[in-house]
Order: structure tokens, then C-alpha cells, then sequence
């Protein structure tokens, strides 16, 4: 049965998640929600403005959405030729030169491209007038100091943004995704702005540095243009730029910060620079640098209304699940005694984010960082460590020498339960990276799972 508390149900689990890490848990969290027979919702931040989500917000504005695409996309249930079609035609992306990748949309678009082998004529037609809808808009903004660039776009964000500038509304645009992709009605992907607009975060840095931008925070990318930079200084070529942005006609307004403005098509992940210093806060900017509070999207308020248990997923810390916690309501949804399980799913190494290496994040640090952003969200002052138990329950972690370091004891005063797991063989000192029967069978163990006969739920006798 639900859990009822002040006449609500609650059955539901509540993820809050970015992109592509957590998206290899995606089958541990379905299997998690069969067991106790729930909903499951994931809750994504949409304040990515890297890669060619850049070019949609430059051009089209709008949120990032590239999180949201990449998890629809990989919830599409493998049950056959179409569905494996459609998985490939979302996820695909454009060549990374201008002129290769200008050409391939316009096969697409013109459905003369094999992406459309495997996919049935109704669905077909229904994706096609999507993207010729969106063809049309980029037509129309052609300007001569600007156009689409093409490099690298990824079909399903084209797509998700076609059917928010034709419906005019993006949870239409996810709706329509979910629908085309058959992800199934008990699991929901639920942006934690419904915006139209683009919104943007700041990090405060421990040595006072503001870094503007989701992009800068996480891994600076390298400027990229739909036409080649001509050979001159790096310090004069900053300069040409800046001017050339001032003069482009595109969907930011005059003012916008550079750092916000400048292309961000092209990024590694692996050859990040450390911060100078540890992040101290994160915050919400308006295009001119201004710090904004936000309400978040009233779902994901009823989504943790209805929640019996919170997992905060691995990840970018503080670009994948700091951006959700800070917005208006959240905070208080979180802290609610009435959800005994938030569970942290600890990252399995220190990233860029988490660090710099000499004083990387602990354990208690990636808790402490939670807890006070959702006491930003409550606008009340950062907590101290006997009020952690609020916001998280459990912590999972990987035991591993690149893992955070984790003192038990520390966090079993706080009356903070920890649970150790092994991840997978081989990978323990490269890349370590949970296993799904381990981490299915922890989550399960802390959960609880409903007896398929109809029996009482067994739960983990930790909790009591």
C-alpha cells in the first residue's frame, strides 16, 4: 500500500538527475520502481548552455535542453525494430564541419536520409513536420552576421526545440517527444523550469571568483564558428569576437554577458583545468550577470509532493543537481519529514566541479552542499551538520581509491545511514563505476520492495 500522510498518497520515487551519467542507472531506477510498484519521475535542470544546446539558445533562446532529450531518448523501451530506429534518429548528430552537416539536415528534413529506415510512415510524417517547422524558423532568422550553425547539432534537441517553438510550450514539446519515443505513462521526465526562456547559473568560488555560465563551471569549451577565424592574436581575436557578437542580431539581448554569448559548440570532459578554488555557491543570473530567484516548475513540486523516497543520482554535483535544489518551493518539499529515504548516490571520483585535487570534496562535503542549497531554496542561512539528516537519509558509495572519502562514523552521529557497495570487476582503480545488480539490490535494501503476492513490505531493518 501508498504511504498516506495528511491525506496524500505517497508512492512515488524522485530522482533528481542531470544527463549522461546518471543515464547509465536508468535500468537500475526502473527496476527499483517495479519493485515497489511506484512512479518514478526524474527531475532535470535546464540551465546547460554548452555543446548544441549553445547554438539552439543563441539562435532560437529558450532553455537547455539537452538533458531532457537524452533522458526521453533513453527511456525508450527496447521492445522492437521501430523503437530501436527511433532511439538511433534522436540520438544522432550532425557532422562536426558546417557545410557536411548543413547538407546531411537537409537530407533529413527532405527524408531522403536511411536515419527514417525502420520508422513507420505515421511517426515518420509527425517527426518530419517537426523539423521542417524548425527549418523554416532558422530560415527566417538568417541574418548577415548570422545563421544556424549545423556543427555537431544533435536531431532530437532540434526536434524538442521545433515542437516548443510550434506549440509554444516546452512541456508540449516533451509530451510530443515522450509520446513519439512510447516512454511508459508511470515514468515522467519533468524539467525543473517549464520555461521558454533561457536561464543561466553562477558559481562563488571560496577565493571570491565568479564564474558566469553552466558551460564555464563545468568544462570550458573552445569558441567555434560556422565560418573560419582568420590567423591573428589570441588577445586581438578575443576582441574581434567580442565585437562581432555586439553586432549579431540573435535571440540574446544587447548587454548579455559575453561569457553567456560566445560560441560553445566544441568541449572535452577529459582535459579539464582545476578551479583555482573550491565552489562555495551556486545561484540563478539573468543575461546581465544579475542574481534571480526562480520558482520551480509546479510538477516538480507534486512530483515531490507525492514522493515516499528522493535519490540524488551521481553526476555533476553542482551543475546537475545543485540547479534543481536552489529553485523557490523545492527546499521545503525536501525537507519534509514525512519522506524518510533521500538517498545519495555518491560519484564514483572527484571531478573538475568536486574538486581542485588538493582539497578534493569529501563525502560530507557533496552532503553539506546539498543541504545548503536547499536551504537557499528556503532562503534561510547555511545549516549546520546536525540538521543534514533533513535533506539526506542514506549515502551509497563506491569504495574505491578515486572515491570522495567518506567517514562512517561522522555521518552514523548525524543519524546518517551509509552503505558501502562494490563496483564493477576491473574498473575498481580506472574508471569506477557502480554495478547495476549491487547498487539495484542496495537501493531495493533501503527502499523496500512489495511483495508480488500481496504480503506486507519488506524493508531494510536499519531503518526501523
Amino acid at each position: 500500500m501508498a504511504l498516506i500522510t495528511n491525506g496524500i498518497s505517497r508512492n512515488g520515487i524522485a530522482v533528481f538527475s542531470g544527463g549522461t551519467a546518471a543515464n547509465s542507472l536508468v535500468d537500475v531506477f526502473e527496476l527499483v520502481r517495479e519493485a515497489n510498484q511506484s512512479t518514478l519521475a526524474y527531475i532535470i535542470p535546464v540551465s546547460d548552455n554548452g555543446g548544441s544546446s549553445s547554438e539552439l539558445i543563441r539562435v532560437f533562446g529558450g532553455p537547455g535542453i539537452g538533458d531532457v532529450r537524452s533522458r526521453l531518448v533513453r527511456l525508450i523501451p527496447e521492445n522492437g525494430e521501430e523503437a530501436t530506429a527511433i532511439k538511433h534518429f534522436f540520438n544522432h548528430r550532425l557532422p562536426r564541419s558546417y557545410v557536411p552537416a548543413r547538407s546531411e539536415w537537409l537530407d533529413i528534413v527532405e527524408s531522403t536520409h536511411p536515419l527514417w529506415t525502420g520508422i513507420s510512415s505515421p511517426k515518420k510524417e509527425l517527426i518530419r513536420s517537426i523539423l521542417n517547422s524548425i527549418n523554416v524558423e532558422m530560415l527566417k532568422r538568417i541574418r548577415p552576421t548570422s545563421r544556424f550553425d549545423f556543427s555537431g547539432a544533435s536531431i532530437g534537441n532540434l526536434f524538442l526545440t521545433g515542437g516548443r517553438l510550434f506549440t509554444g510550450s516546452f512541456e508540449a514539446a516533451i509530451y510530443l517527444l515522450s509520446s513519439v519515443c512510447g516512454v511508459p505513462p508511470s515514468i515522467s521526465v519533468l524539467p525543473v523550469l517549464n520555461t521558454n526562456f533561457a536561464h543561466h547559473i553562477a558559481a562563488g568560488l571560496a577565493n571570491g571568483t565568479v564564474i558566469t555560465g553552466q558551460n564555464s563551471i563545468s568544462h570550458p569549451s573552445v569558441p567555434t564558428a560556422a565560418v573560419p577565424v582568420e590567423p591573428m592574436s589570441p588577445s586581438l581575436r578575443s576582441k574581434r569576437e567580442a565585437e562581432e557578437r555586439e553586432k549579431t542580431e540573435d535571440a540574446n539581448g544587447p548587454g548579455t554577458l559575453p561569457s553567456l554569448r560566445k560560441p560553445a559548440l566544441v568541449f572535452s570532459k577529459e582535459d579539464e583545468e582545476d578551479l583555482p578554488a573550491r565552489i562555495k555557491r551556486l545561484w540563478y543570473i539573468n543575461p546581465y550577470g544579475q542574481q534571480i530567484t526562480i520558482p520551480a516548475n509546479p510538477r516538480v513540486l507534486e512530483a515531490l509532493g507525492s514522493a515516499s523516497c528522493i535519490i540524488y543520482s551521481i553526476g555533476s554535483l553542482f551543475t546537475s543537481i545543485i540547479p534543481s535544489l536552489i529553485l523557490g518551493g523545492v527546499g521545503e518539499a525536501v525537507s519534509s519529514t514525512t519522506i524518510k529515504r533521500k538517498i545519495l548516490i555518491l560519484n564514483g571520483t572527484i571531478d573538475r566541479e568536486t574538486g581542485p585535487l588538493a582539497t578534493p570534496f569529501t563525502a560530507m562535503d557533496f552532503v553539506a552542499a546539498i543541504a545548503n542549497a536547499c536551504c537557499e531554496s528556503r532562503h534561510l542561512s547555511r545549516t549546520t551538520p546536525a540538521n543534514y539528516w533533513l535533506y539526506v537519509s542514506h549515502v551509497v558509495y563506491l569504495d574505491t581509491p578515486t572515491s570522495p572519502r567518506i567517514d562512517r562514523d561522522a555521518f552514523n552521529a548525524l543519524g546518517i545511514e551509509t552503505m558501502r557497495i562494490y563496483g564493477r570487476k576491473g574498473e575498481e582503480s580506472t574508471s569506477p563505476r557502480y554495478d547495476a545488480k549491487a547498487l539495484t539490490q542496495a537501493l531495493e535494501a533501503i527502499i523496500g520492495r512489495k511483495d508480488t503476492k500481496g504480503g506486507p513490505t519488506r524493508r531494510n531493518t536499519l531503518i526501523g
